[in-house]
């Protein structure tokens, strides 16, 4: 079934509804991300309903089940955000130059990267607005995903901002989770393949009411079922499981744009980074320093 089809539906018979079943629908036309990527028993529990009535509003709207439900929203979200989540890997073509080929594919990522942060414009603004006003900046990754995460622990620290790195090590990601509070912020990098600790993680941080923030390709993502804030990215790549071009330029740009909104504050602490270029048991001096 169509989903402009299925919404017509719901709101031409949602008078007509008993109590529950027009809660359920209400839900549906609100929250077709939710419905799409959390499972049947999560989202039961959110409306305080059980899961065979979920069931029987899926088929009362024309569905075979509520498995059919799901299916027909999250196919429409994923075309919607990232129309390149419905592919397979990209192929190299044939008889071409490879690495012309690699650069396009590299710079397709981008392209399609720019024009989801550009949809996002006004995310940008609350992101920076939670970094500045949270007491700690927590970054998660796991895997490649580390790599983002740990480059957006760099440039916070930088601007003089308290972060902590968070990464698989004598401590799981749910252990290094204590602590955090309503006063501190989450930015999680997740890249194919998802984590189970980390999503286990993300749901526990959820539930100190801290303010989440995730970079991913798709909103098939687990975590962004626990996020207020999701960046989408471009990963596609014909030899990796994943590109980092994406998230990487979507951390170069969110944190570029944070140091603008710091003001004085942002530039202050940039001044006092670039100060240690001129420590010459580091760097030659006259190559052109800058930072």
């Amino acid at each position: 079934m169509d989903v402009q089809i299925l919404e017509e539906r719901i709101r031409g018979n949602l008078k007509e509804f008993p109590a529950k079943t027009r809660r359920v629908a209400e839900y549906i036309l609100s929250n077709s991300s939710e419905i799409a990527f959390r499972s049947i028993s999560e989202t039961a529990e959110k409306l305080s309903v059980s899961r065979a009535q979920l069931v029987r509003v899926a088929r009362m709207l024309g569905f075979n089940g509520y498995a059919d439900l799901k299916n027909t929203l999250k196919n429409k979200l994923l075309n919607q955000v990232i129309p390149s989540a419905m592919q397979s890997q990209p192929e190299l073509e044939s008889g071409s130059n490879i690495a012309f080929e690699l650069c396009r594919l590299e710079q397709a990522n981008i392209d399609e990267t720019y024009n989801n942060l550009k949809l996002n414009s006004d995310l940008m603004q609350v992101f920076c607005e939670a970094a500045m006003t949270s007491n700690t900046i927590y970054c998660m990754g796991w895997g490649i995903s580390a790599l983002p995460a740990e480059w957006l622990y760099t440039r916070f620290s930088e601007l003089g901002l308290k972060s902590v790195l968070m990464r698989r090590g004598s401590l799981s990601l749910v252990e290094q989770s204590r602590g955090i509070t309503d006063e501190d912020m989450l930015i999680v990098c997740e890249l194919p393949s998802y984590v189970i600790e980390v999503a286990e993680a993300v749901k526990k941080i959820a539930s100190f009411n801290a303010r989440i923030a995730v970079i991913t390709d798709s909103p098939a993502a687990p975590v962004c079922s626990y996020s207020q804030m999701n960046f989408f990215v471009s990963d596609s790549s014909p030899l990796f499981g994943s590109s980092l071009i994406g998230s990487m330029f979507t951390v170069h740009v969110l944190t570029s744009l944070l140091a603008r909104e710091m003001g004085n504050e942002g530039r202050a602490a940039l001044e006092e980074q670039k100060e240690g270029l001129e420590d010459e048991r580091v760097y030659y001096p006259s190559y052109g320093l800058r930072y």
